[in-house]
């Protein structure tokens, strides 16, 4: 028994002798690095001193400490930002869906500012500014070099005035500029309508209105056709949608969902993810969902597409999504001011992190560009086109009664209908044509398997 004991004394002993061994060079680094820190700090200090004693012209100082802050904040990555007290205000706001500017969304790549997309009905969209444009100029002034908010700030201005900004767009070999009136900017965060018995929900960004707005918009459209019953599906209009506030995408994913995972966040530390479930109840009541996405879809739009497409709830129709798959928190500092700070990456479901790869449709549908028309289509066009009801002396039609006659004529005006709504938006006639497919194949679906 003795032995056993000092084995264990002798096996204790050399336990802390190892752990002193190896703990001492690593307080030892721990020291130098914390040195190397505030010698760092105490450079800061050295230059910030300088600048002021020496620079040609008077500095104001917390202009400066605030560029340092955000400087630091900007090099992490291109969401990471310092926010003024003017900044965070601004940004408060604008997540309660009204606010001034041109009405555009961008983000910072390799210097240049990016358009992610224009929003509905602003003057960005009326202007033609098209997801994936670069914004090179403002006003003449080149904006390459500046960080995104300093880019931002030369695009804001009092309603009303107009800004010139210059574009560079991918197939045009010159920059152009376009003209544009700053205005008022009032989100309606969810416009719906009925394109012949599909609902379209379009979704323009996920503000906090935008849950309530979609749900009372679907309930509305579906009681104007007499119950949901009589729809084919709905469509999910995200294209063009810069994102917004994660509880909303997840409000919205779950009223489409009965159960599972939306979405997924993971941080530096195991501690700081986050899992967000759905919850019991399906506002669609089972019927076929198309989500329409493209290049502008992002952040909140992709959580969305991400989490109805993994589950098999929905077709996901358009083309890759623009891939911004990080969470920014948002944290208020001393002065009102705020921190915008990357912590964390969003997942899918099925575990896909949406960072920089985007959401992938099912069916990939490009718009068409609108191809002006030529003298050779007008005249092509302006033959006369003839049919046996035109012909002199043809015959009449006598063997089917008024209802039926108006029944062919309803349904060839949908026909025309869709066809003019081809022309005007492709991708969203394409998903109301898969929602029409979805609805005529689950009837006799439900008979095969009886």
């Amino acid at each position: 028994m003795k032995k056993l004991i000092m084995a264990a004394v002798g096996g204790i002993a050399l336990g802390i002798a190892t752990t002193s061994q190896i703990a001492g060079p690593l307080l030892a680094q721990e020291a130098e690095d914390n040195a190397s820190i505030y010698e760092q700090l105490d450079l800061f200090g050295d230059i910030f001193e300088r600048i002021r004693a020496g620079y040609v012209e008077q500095v104001d100082e917390k202009e400066l400490i605030e560029a340092a802050i955000d400087g630091m904040l900007t090099s992490l990555d291109p969401h990471s930002s310092y926010l003024s007290e003017d900044d965070a205000a601004s940004m408060r706001i604008q997540t309660r869906g009204e606010f001034g500017g041109l009405g555009i969304e961008v983000t910072q790549e390799e210097g240049w500012v990016k358009v992610v997309s224009p929003m509905d009905g602003t003057p960005a969209d009326a202007a033609g500014i098209m997801s994936g444009d670069y914004i090179t100029a403002v006003d003449g002034e080149s904006v390459l070099g500046l960080t995104l908010d300093d880019a931002v700030d030369m695009m804001r201005g009092p309603v009303g005035s107009e800004i010139i900004i210059t574009i560079v767009r991918e197939g045009q070999q010159e920059p152009f500029d376009v003209s544009l009136i700053r205005d008022t900017i009032k989100l309606t965060a969810v416009r719906p309508r009925t394109e012949g018995k599909a609902v379209v929900l379009r979704v323009t960004t996920f503000n906090d209105q935008t849950f309530t707005n979609l749900e009372s918009g679907l309930e509305e459209q579906a009681e104007a056709a007499g119950g949901i019953e009589n729809i084919d599906g709905i469509v999910l209009d995200l294209r063009n949608n810069p994102g917004g506030l994660l509880n909303q995408a997840v409000f919205v994913s779950d009223a489409f969902l009965d159960a599972g995972e939306i979405v997924s966040t993971r941080g530096r530390h195991a501690e700081d993810g986050e899992r967000f479930n759905a919850t019991e109840g399906d506002l669609a009541q089972g019927k076929p969902i198309v989500v329409l996405i493209n290049g502008g879809s992002a952040s909140a739009s992709e959580i969305v597409a991400g989490a109805l497409q993994d589950h098999g709830r929905a077709i996901v129709v358009g083309t890759k999504s623009f891939g911004k798959g990080s969470v920014q928190t948002v944290v208020p500092l001393r002065g009102n001011g705020a921190m915008r700070l990357t912590t964390a990456r969003y997942y899918t479901p099925s575990g896909r992190s949406i960072q920089a790869l985007g959401i992938s449709p099912d069916i990939i549908v490009q718009q068409p560009i609108v191809r002006p028309e030529s003298e050779d289509d007008e005249e092509e066009q302006s033959g006369p086109l003839r049919s046996e009801a035109q012909l002199r002396g043809a015959l009449d039609n006598d063997s089917l009664s008024e209802d039926e006659v108006r029944q062919i004529e309803e349904d060839r005006a949908r026909a025309q209908a869709a066809a003019d709504l081809r022309e005007e938006d492709y991708q969203l006639a394409y998903a109301i044509d898969i929602l029409k497919g979805l609805n005529a194949f689950g009837p006799m679906a439900a008979a095969i398997e009886q």
